[in-house]
């Protein structure tokens, strides 16, 4: 112990390092109790962005020589000969006034769909039900009224207008007033009245305690079945009034009478079958409206309503893509040095109008993936570097020029993209190599997860949230997809919320 003792105090630095050692070991093993857990991610706020990277080559600049994709009146002409223009400067348009109003339309027709979409997803409401029910309701009162102006045609119909041509007509041997010339009608016309008689009765009982509380379709049944009964007898005591002349035993007065009173008959009985069929069919559309309703909206609604909104915001991208090809606008800061458009003059498809050259003596050209290319617009931004002077010397530049055609390089489809210099620099050189990174779409102060924490496909999303020692699903909204893996969340989630990493 003793030469222990001596030993350290010859040697300090030992102890030193001992005392370190142990310090640090206390220290290792109290942080890891207590640090924190993995396997989760914390919803957060700030800025998510797309930047694509590409590698291209510094080239000489040349002037960019402008024209229309297709041809039309010219609106405005913007720039001389001579005069600057930024990147993005309007130069010459087109008259434009019937894309600009289906624009208008489009965004119109875009707004009811995604509001007829919000309300889908909200499901019906207890006001649209009670709507609906008090429809139902309405129907099955017009059904009774339908019903009961029914037996009254048919009660007046008969008992009142064919009544008046037969003696006795509701005793057992009824007898028409005047020879019908048809024997077999005229037994029709005196047997049939017994049966509407005992009809008309019955159904007179049937009707009482009728109301909405009730099945009403069958009241609606037995009422058209009574009225086709009458009509076809009225048909028949037609025929017998139709061909009456007046005569010594009837005179003419009495059948012009007689004709009135049966055609008014018949012509209520028809109606009143007519009014009660369109009651029928507006109960049945009241009560299937109701049944949906009550039932909910399904998924395929929603899809389709999503299928609809997808459609109108295409529809919208297509007419401003229109829009913007009635414009020529200037891909590069420079000079205008040549403008022939003039106001009211047609402009051809294909042909020159303007010329810009650069105020630049150098621009960069790459190749997007196309994996990429959806990323990027004309005008994005973007920071470079040239391996001639490494990552600390940054040059701003901004893309001009997108071409639309691919070209294929190991088997991989490119675009070739064009970017201007911002400001001449004397240490640019023609052929250096430039490392250049293009901004494109940016989302600033939003909600953002790491994307895989996300699961599911398509327009689906949803995550795991922790909540105290268990999980819970959810469904989310989710916008842009930053370069470094970040998602903007739209709706679902707030922030602190933690979510499972997958």
């Amino acid at each position: 112990m003793e030469k222990a003792k001596n030993f350290l105090l010859k040697r300090p630095w030992v102890t030193v390092a001992v005392v370190a050692l142990v310090a640090g070991g206390y220290w290792y093993f109290s942080s890891s109790e207590t640090a924190t857990p993995t396997g989760y991610a914390v919803v957060e706020r700030g800025t998510v962005s797309q930047v694509v990277s590409v590698t291209g080559k510094v080239e000489p600049a040349s002037n960019a020589d402008l024209s229309f994709e297709k041809g039309g009146r010219i609106a405005y002409v913007y720039h001389g000969v001579g005069e600057r223009v930024g990147v993005g400067a309007a130069l010459v348009s087109l008259e434009n006034g019937d894309i600009s109003a289906e624009l208008a339309q489009a965004r119109a027709v875009a707004k009811a769909q995604t509001a007829k979409l919000e309300e889908l997803k909200k499901g019906t409401r207890p006001e649209d039900i009670f709507i609906s029910e008090v429809d139902v309701e309405n129907a099955k009162n017009e059904i009774i009224n339908g019903v009961k102006s029914g037996y009254v045609n048919s009660d007046d119909a008969i008992r009142n207008k064919v009544d008046q041509l037969m003696s006795n007509p509701k005793s057992s041997s009824p007898q028409i007033n005047f020879s019908v010339g048809n024997s077999e009608l005229e037994n029709d016309i005196e047997n049939g009245r017994q049966t509407i008689e005992s009809m008309l009765i019955s159904w007179s009982s049937s009707m009482v305690g009728m109301n909405n509380a009730q099945d009403v379709l069958p009241h609606a049944v037995e009422a058209r079945n009574n009225l086709q009964v009458v009509q076809n007898y009225m048909d028949n005591v037609a025929l017998a009034v139709n061909s009456l002349q007046g005569n010594t035993t009837v005179s003419q007065t009495t059948v012009d009478a007689y004709k009135a009173a049966v055609l008014a008959g018949r012509t209520n009985v028809t109606n009143a079958m007519n009014s009660l069929a369109a009651s029928v069919e507006k109960l049945r559309t009241a009560e299937s409206k109701l049944a949906l309703k009550k039932a909910g909206t399904v998924k395929e609604q929603i899809t389709a309503q999503e299928a609809e909104v997808e459609s109108a915001e295409a529809s919208i991208l297509n007419l401003q893509a229109q829009l913007a090809k009635t414009v020529i606008r200037s891909p590069i800061a420079g000079i205008v040095t040549k403008q022939v458009a003039k106001a009211g003059e047609i402009a051809g498809a294909g042909a020159v109008l303007t010329s810009v050259i650069s105020d630049a003596k150098y621009e960069i050209e790459a190749s997007v993936a196309e994996a990429d290319i959806a990323k990027i617009k004309l005008g994005d931004e973007a920071q470079v570097t040239l391996d001639a002077y490494g990552n600390d010397v940054v040059f701003a530049a901004s893309v001009t020029s997108i071409d639309p055609a691919e070209t294929v390089i190991d088997g991989v489809p490119t675009y070739k993209t064009t970017l201007q210099f911002k400001t001449s620099d004397d240490r640019i050189k023609s052929g250096m190599t430039a490392n250049t990174d293009i901004s494109g779409a940016k989302r600033e102060n939003v909600l953002f997860l790491p994307g895989r924490a996300i699961s599911g496909k398509g327009t689906a999303k949803t995550v795991s949230i922790i909540d105290g020692d268990a999980t819970r699903e959810v469904t989310i909204e989710t916008g842009l997809r930053g370069s470094n893996g970040d998602v903007e969340i739209i709706s679902g989630l707030k922030e602190g919320d933690r979510v499972k990493i997958h």
